[in-house]
């Protein structure tokens, strides 16, 4: 198998995305850290799952003061992770294998270690424009409380501006004040940008996904407000997505993919960045669905979720985006707890179904599924017992702050164990050994207790088990045209517990039954008229047939009595 680069512009569709945070998935010299020769020796693992993209985490040269998101160098490799010979070899594996890599990119902000940024540190530097600098407010001496040029918070908690007393200003930094933010309205800073781009194409990745891309337009002034919320599409987005797209991608040969990660995003706007006319980006990559668990005191404050809210938040994006834009469909991510323990149920009676049933109403939706590492294993959240076991700066910060302010870190805890990023960053559990099968040292951050349970060992090629389920998802959005390109109609919408919806295209039609709870669900029979000449043991009478299932024993109770068991979904599919 190799690279197939006659496909249709909108290949993406019927493809299925891995993500690879790189360290945490495989180690191969024993340092505790995952590198890029560790996940070369993986690759074979990525092709029996039948992944079509490898959505690679920040590898480049960096301070890793936020693992990799802070980059001192977009041209070179962090030596934690190998060389750029090492990247090289992992393109050429992957493609070998009929597998597109797609780069992480930071383009809001670089680490406050590169050039660029160390060079803008000058008053009288051709660079100063860069980025964000600005003098305290009137009447105010900088560096005191309230001398900040305007009112925001950076999303890592404290103001989004960091006095430099060298140069007498403040820099702009959205993130931590390791991170300033680049200054787009300079066409010299987006030159450089796209010269960067063009060179990762021409090294052959296949893509980029652009991390927190819809933040790159300031308003003008910089004026005081909500900061985050203020900042996320701004004035100049579109056209400068539109730039990038003519001076980056336009005139490339070959199948490419651009992921435009859009925190706070809105439908309205979502369709307009992927109409595939506008040519700016791919699909979008929103956070409303992973936001919806979030207290009054944000993402540490958890409140409960019923399913039904979370259940109305997707079937919305999937009406209001057709026909034209395009959504990334995922539950996982590195920065997302795990989501058998957030949505589904990681008790060890309901683990696996529930793991297996969140793939099943993912995967079958409108949009290109994203895998993250381990999630086809059904990974859980880690059991944090204190401070010392978190390593994810947002988490630290969130608890220092909190503490200054008087809070006991036992009252945080609860909070930090569900929330915290750490959750999807423990080490890719490939076996029962000490290390996991991640490393032969000791690991940069723990390994789940439940490895010796969880693993990619007791799963692959087992019949039944989480990972083979999703091995059949992806295969089945492969050769069923219905699952990439049908319509979706929502079913059922005021069930408590039932996830239903239907696709159409071209004379096929798929039903997808998901149980969100522990007991049995009576199907509402409306929903399965005309679906009920079909059983089991015949499943393709009458042109219908169990696509997917959770178990034989869930497709036999629905087609038998119309009865979902607990934690267990079917799909079934006709021509009309």
């Amino acid at each position: 198998m190799s690279i197939d680069n006659d496909l249709t512009r909108d290949w993406w569709k019927s493809a299925v995305v891995y993500q690879i945070y790189p360290r945490s998935f495989a180690d191969s010299d024993g340092d505790g850290t995952g590198d890029l020769r560790g996940i070369i020796e993986r690759l074979d693992y990525l092709q029996t799952l039948g992944v079509d993209v490898v959505w690679l985490g920040p590898v480049y040269r960096s301070p890793q003061y936020d693992n990799g998101y802070d980059i001192s160098d977009y041209q070179d490799v962090d030596p934690i992770f190998g060389t750029l010979d090492d990247l090289d070899e992992l393109i050429e594996e992957l493609h070998r294998r009929g597998i597109r890599l797609l780069m992480d990119i930071v383009v809001n902000h670089t680490s406050d270690e590169h050039p660029w940024f160390v060079e803008s540190r000058d008053p009288s530097s051709e660079r100063r424009d860069w980025y964000f600098w600005r003098p305290p407010r009137p009447d105010h001496a900088g560096g005191e409380p309230g001398a900040e040029p305007n009112n925001w918070n950076a999303v890592f908690s404290g103001p989004a501006w960091e006095w430099d007393a060298a140069s007498g200003e403040y820099f702009l930094h959205m993130f931590s004040r390791k991170q300033p933010d680049l200054n787009w309205e300079n066409p010299q800073v987006r030159s450089a940008i796209y010269r960067m781009m063009r060179w990762w194409l021409d090294r052959g990745v296949d893509g980029f996904r652009l991390d927190v891309i819809n933040l790159i337009s300031k308003p003008e002034g910089l004026p005081d407000g909500a900061g985050f919320t203020q900042i996320a599409d701004g004035p100049r987005m579109h056209e400068f997505l539109a730039e990038m797209n003519a001076e980056v991608l336009a005139d490339q040969p070959r199948p490419l993919l651009v992921v435009g990660e859009m925190p706070g995003v809105t439908v309205e706007d979502a369709r307009r960045y992927t109409d595939p006319e506008r040519r700016e980006v791919d699909m979008v990559f929103q956070f409303e669905h992973v936001d919806l668990d979030h207290g009054p005191g944000g993402k540490f404050d958890l409140v409960p979720l019923p399913m039904p809210r979370l259940r109305e938040n997707l079937m919305r994006w999937q009406v209001e985006l057709e026909p034209v834009g395009w959504n990334s469909l995922y539950w996982d991510n590195h920065d997302q707890p795990r989501a058998v323990s957030r949505f589904g149920d990681d008790d060890a009676q309901w683990r696996e179904v529930s793991a297996k049933t969140l793939a099943t109403v993912l995967h079958l939706l409108r949009g290109t599924p994203y895998v993250y590492q381990g999630q086809e294993l059904g990974m859980t959240n880690t059991p944090f017992a204190d401070i010392a076991g978190f390593r994810d700066i947002e988490s630290l910060n969130y608890a220092a702050e909190q503490e200054t302010a008087g809070r006991l870190f036992d009252e945080l805890l609860p909070g930090l164990s569900a929330g915290s990023r750490d959750n999807a960053r423990t080490p890719m559990q490939w076996d029962d050994s000490a290390g996991a099968g991640f490393t032969s040292g000791e690991p940069w951050i723990a390994v789940n207790p439940n490895a010796a349970q969880i693993n990619a060992q007791r799963q692959v090629g087992v019949a039944g088990s989480v990972f083979e389920h999703y091995r059949a998802l992806i295969a089945f959005r492969h050769d069923e045209p219905c699952v990439a390109h049908g319509g979706v109609t929502p079913l059922a919408m005021d069930h408590p517990d039932l996830w239903a919806y239907r696709r159409e295209h071209e004379g096929i039609e798929l039903l997808v039954l998901a149980s969100f709870t522990r007991e049995p669900i009576e199907i509402p029979a409306d929903l399965l008229e005309d679906w009920m000449d079909c059983d089991a043991g015949d499943p393709s009478r009458d042109g219908v047939t169990v696509a997917i299932a959770t178990s034989d024993e869930a497709a036999s109770a629905v087609l038998a009595d119309g009865r979902l068991p607990g934690w267990e979904s079917v799909v079934l599919r006709r021509i009309r």
